[in-house]
């Protein structure tokens, strides 16, 4: 079948899944929520995408299944307690525990069901299920942006698809045998570079669209637990359900070193400042009488009548850059994992979103050098980002000369020196 999207083999994931997401809304191929973008696409069809999992052997055998919470998946929680299945549902973002475990109301008609395989369903007729609780999971569900017919996929970027397969694999819930199941719009069929697929994604071994379905052969390994090196300090405090997994695991004896954060791995050591020594030209007494012609600025800048401005350019580094264009709505973590994408992760970033912009701070010259090349062209959500050097690091002017005071309001967006710091990892 003709692939309706043609991917470059120089693309990245961010760019196959920017691809995907143009699509499927230039198409109008999707239902509620929209825009799509950002999200796993509720396409048109799912439903009846979703009722061929019936069709599968491993369908039929299982007992218990876990399947996301994703809109386009309704259709297979469905399905799964039509069947009398014991249906998994992860908590959203694991905020509160792994999984859900649904239990429908007593003598459950039709329309219960429907109403338990919704996400307002799902909150209202579940028990958690804790990492001590012993279940086999024979089939899991995940949603996805894109995929391949060798079986390698791509998420939203978030990685909790992987992290969930990873969790269940450290409590034994899942092993070799375990079969994982993807459900997408036949133009989210596309070609996946292999390299793009590291150790810790996870691969599918069935794609069903709404006109087939397709068998991958995928011979990637799955996951075997979490990969404790990927994981920083910042994600075990967003997901507590880690430290307890890392806890046990540790007291296991195995190896739970969690990577550094290139904050903490970069920045410098500060040493103390010698004490001060009093000034004489600083006393009041010492100083000379002002110019009366000259007015001082709230800057304390010289100002000459007129209203010409002593320009003093910031002698601060060259390691700044300047991130504007930020299209509205999108989130930190989500420009955090284009940056890591291109091989960009700064050492600090400031982010004003409200201003559709962010300042990328790194450890030194050649590095922002590297990352200035690597952010050329960058496009989020059909908008073209801009990448430059901060203002005040375009280059430096003479010390005697004069800007004459704007009088104009200054563009939404401009760039300034950082005002608010949030951690980069």
């Amino acid at each position: 079948m003709e692939q309706a999207i043609l991917i470059n083999q120089g693309a990245t994931k961010w760019d196959i899944r920017q691809k995907v997401w143009d699509y499927i809304e230039e198409k109008n191929l999707a239902n509620f929520p929209r825009p799509v973008h950002h999200r796993i696409p509720n396409f048109k069809g799912a439903y009846g995408a979703c009722d061929k999992i019936v069709r599968l052997e491993v369908f039929t055998k299982t007992c218990e299944v876990k399947v996301d919470p994703d809109k386009p998946l309704e259709g297979v929680r469905l399905a799964a307690l039509q069947a009398r299945k014991t249906l998994l549902v992860p908590t959203p973002r694991l905020r509160t525990g792994l999984f859900n475990k649904i239990v429908p109301p007593q003598n459950a008609t039709k329309e219960d069901l429907r109403v338990c395989s919704t996400s307002q369903g799902v909150k209202e007729f579940s028990v958690p299920i804790g990492l001590d609780a012993r279940v086999q999971v024979d089939l899991v569900v995940v949603g996805s942006v894109a995929v391949s017919v060798k079986g390698y996929r791509i998420g939203k970027g978030e990685g909790y698809a992987d992290m969930e397969y990873g969790m269940m694999a450290s409590m034994g819930a899942v092993n070799e045998s375990t079969v994982v199941v993807t459900i997408v719009h036949d133009c989210q069929v596309v070609d996946i570079p292999e390299k793009l697929t590291e150790s810790h994604d996870l691969c599918v071994d069935y794609i069903i669209t709404p006109t087939r379905i397709i068998k991958t052969e995928c011979q990637h390994p799955k996951p075997h637990g979490i990969i404790w090196s990927k994981l920083d300090a910042e994600m075990l405090d967003k997901i507590p359900i880690l430290k307890k997994l890392r806890a046990l695991e540790q007291k296991a004896g195995k190896d739970v070193t969690l990577k550094v954060s290139s904050v903490e791995s970069e920045k410098p050591k500060v040493e103390p400042k010698p004490e001060a020594k009093p000034n004489p030209k600083r006393d009041p007494k010492n100083r000379p009488q002002q110019d009366p012609r000259h007015k001082h600025n709230e800057s304390g800048a010289e100002r000459p009548e007129g209203g010409a401005v002593e320009h003093k350019h910031p002698q601060g580094s060259t390691n700044t850059l300047y991130l504007g264009g930020i299209p509205t709505g999108l989130r930190v973590s989500e420009l955090k994992t284009v940056l890591r994408e291109r091989s960009a992760v700064p050492l600090r970033l400031t982010w004003q979103g409200a201003q559709h912009r962010a300042f990328l701070e790194y450890n030194d010259g050649p590095a922002a050098d590297l990352a200035l090349n690597a952010l050329q062209d960058l496009s989020i959500n059909g908008h073209t980002l801009k990448a430059e050097r901060a203002k005040s690091q375009r280059g430096s002017h003479r010390p005697n000369q004069t800007l004459q005071r704007p009088h104009y309001k200054e563009p939404k967006g401009a760039a300034h020196p950082p005002t608010a710091t949030v951690s980069s990892s």
